[in-house]
């Protein structure tokens, strides 16, 4: 129909059309909880699992297929859950055994799929393991990376300058075992030696105990991380070589990552796992069980994530591309582009992902402006594939207000109060908002463990669900959309149509074509779409309108005509099949 879709359709670039019997998750509409911030069922200020139970039937009102959960288990929560001391129990924190059990049979019930997050890369320091570790007992003598430092003019220096995530030294000193250990973040998470074969069960073993308990897949939390380069004969680590970003040697950018991260050992691992989730599919049936690998790798590296000629590996490498690549400035050439670029890059009979948002980045509002909003929900809804929405951008929330005083993450404390914003995570971490009442209805207690942001009362799902143009019911009426079989199963073309909109044509034999158009600056722009895609019908109608729009539901327009108003985001369907 088009010439660059018949372009895509020979080289294979992942744009035909999808099987009707296709795996669940190939279009589901992921949506990212953070159990701290979501719901608190018991007053205490902090969210848990009886408060995502509580909510699960909002997750089935905004259409969404299944939810991942960031880390819930047993944790000194010196990163908020990211540093585990038993990756077999539920922190007392968010509940027991049986909340987790009880909300995982609810989401069963409501058809939900309840995702697991997964932190492969390194455990607590208070986890047993490394404690036993610590202790030189002999089968845990070796399941974390370990060095007695090298001793200069009566000196101890540690065994590289390899530099946290969190800033300072990656290697840390242990009176009782005298020697340093490896963390890539905070000092209380040491890193797990993945060369031993004895860990790579353990672990393995934690798959299966929470595929057990009825988890549908896995989130992998920072894999890229999971290996560094193996040690020398004499058991040394080599030092990363300077980069020019910083002269600061605590800083993290003040080396290049040539060592700690990106290792060709890494994909292997999470083919490993696919393998597991497979072999539990085949003995227990259900539904195809998944993995979403979190890495911010080159995209050429991402890919090896999908698998390889012999192995299968994730089935949702994470897309950060536009998360990465764009900023406020960024035209609509370069949307094109890097969407493009993923759907040209991605293996052939593979499926694309798209994320713009998640708890360790400022909300997309915050970012890009509120007046786009609906534009990044629109462009994850309707582009091929799956989409990943962290709780709130469908209310359009912002970042919230932190003080230094009121900041936790660790990210942030461990610099200075003059640039912590720039590294904290904690504003996009602030309370969902409920209600505009007291706390913006996340708690009954009387405080939160991070400041409910101070938009609560504008921005919320109580206020939300009676304006009909609000955020929260575009996103709605996008999630009725997805189901139309030109978005759901059909081909798609992605140009910009000049420096200003982009537009998504989806279209599939014997339906309807639906074209989003997005405006993204504050220009008034007429769009002729006969000069954008060919073979295009005469007429469309609108499909969806946001606050942006002066036309309504149901209005026709002209292909040849299409006017859109500063910032206005809408998705056209045509008045005929083709």
């Amino acid at each position: 129909m088009t010439t660059w879709s018949s372009i895509a359709l020979v080289l294979g670039l992942g744009l035909l059309a999808v099987d009707a019997a296709a795996p669940w998750w190939q279009t589901a509409s992921f949506y990212q909880i953070y159990p701290r911030s979501f719901k608190d069922s018991d007053g205490n200020g902090i969210g848990d699992l009886n408060g995502v139970t509580e909510k699960l039937e909002y997750l089935k009102e905004i259409g969404v297929t299944a939810t991942w959960l960031s880390p819930f288990l047993r944790s000194p929560m010196a990163d908020f859950g990211y540093d585990i001391s038993d990756f077999k129990e539920v922190d007392p924190l968010f509940g027991t055994m049986e909340d987790f059990e009880n909300m995982v049979a609810r989401a069963k019930q409501l058809n939900v799929k309840i995702i697991l997050d997964f932190v492969p890369n390194h455990s607590s320091d208070e986890c047993d393991w490394f404690v036993r570790s610590a202790a030189g007992e002999e089968k845990y003598k070796d399941y974390y990376i370990w060095h007695p430092g090298f001793v200069e003019n009566g000196v101890r220096k540690p065994p590289s300058n390899w530099v946290s995530v969190f800033r300072g030294s990656a290697w840390e000193w242990h009176e009782g075992r005298q020697e340093y250990y490896l963390h890539q973040f905070h000092k209380k998470q040491p890193d797990f030696n993945f060369r031993n074969p004895v860990v790579r069960e353990e672990m393995n073993n934690v798959l299966r105990f929470w595929l057990e308990k009825g988890v549908d897949g896995f989130r992998v939390d920072a894999i890229y991380h999971a290996f560094e380069i193996e040690a020398d004969e004499n058991g040394n680590y080599p030092d990363e070589p300077r980069n020019d970003w910083t002269n600061d040697p605590d800083e993290y950018g003040y080396t290049h990552k040539i060592y700690t991260v990106d290792q060709p050992e890494t994909p292997h691992l999470v083919y490993e796992w696919r393998e597991i989730l497979d072999q539990f599919q085949e003995d227990n049936g259900g539904e195809e069980r998944i993995l979403m690998v979190e890495t911010w790798s080159p995209i050429e590296i991402v890919m090896h994530y999908y698998g390889n000629e012999t192995a299968e590996g994730a089935q949702i490498p994470f897309n950060f591309q536009l998360i990465v690549n764009l900023n406020e400035n960024s035209d609509a050439y370069h949307y094109e582009y890097l969407i493009n670029n993923w759907l040209s890059q991605m293996p052939s009979g593979k499926s694309a992902n798209w994320v713009i948002g998640n708890h360790d980045k400022n909300r997309v509002g915050s970012r890009f402006g509120a007046d786009r909003i609906d534009l990044f929900n629109i462009l994850l809804l309707t582009l091929p594939g799956c989409s990943i929405t962290y709780q709130g951008e469908e209310l359009g929330m912002l970042d919230g207000y932190v003080s230094w005083e009121d900041t936790v993450d660790p990210q942030a404390c461990n610099g200075y109060e003059e640039n912590y914003m720039w590294n904290s995570r904690d504003p996009a971490r602030t309370p969902m908002h409920w209600t505009n009442g007291k706390l913006a209805g996340f708690t009954s207690g009387s405080g939160t463990w991070l400041p409910v942001a101070q938009d609560y009362a504008e921005r919320n799902v109580q206020t939300e669900r009676g304006a009909p143009l609000s955020h929260l019911n575009v996103y709605k009426r996008l999630q009725q959309l997805r189901q139309e079989p030109s978005i759901q199963q059909g081909a798609a073309e992605i140009k910009a149509v000049n420096g200003y909109v982009l537009a998504v044509e989806r279209y599939l034999s014997g339906n309807y074509v639906y074209i989003s158009l997005l405006n993204i600056f504050d220009h008034i722009e007429n769009v002729n779409l006969n000069d954008v895609f060919r073979g295009l019908p005469d007429s469309f109608q609108y499909a969806l309108v946001t606050d942006k729009s002066i036309k309504q539901l149901g209005d026709k327009v002209s292909s040849s005509s299409v006017t859109l108003m500063p910032h206005e985001c809408v998705v056209l369907r045509s008045t005929t099949t083709i």
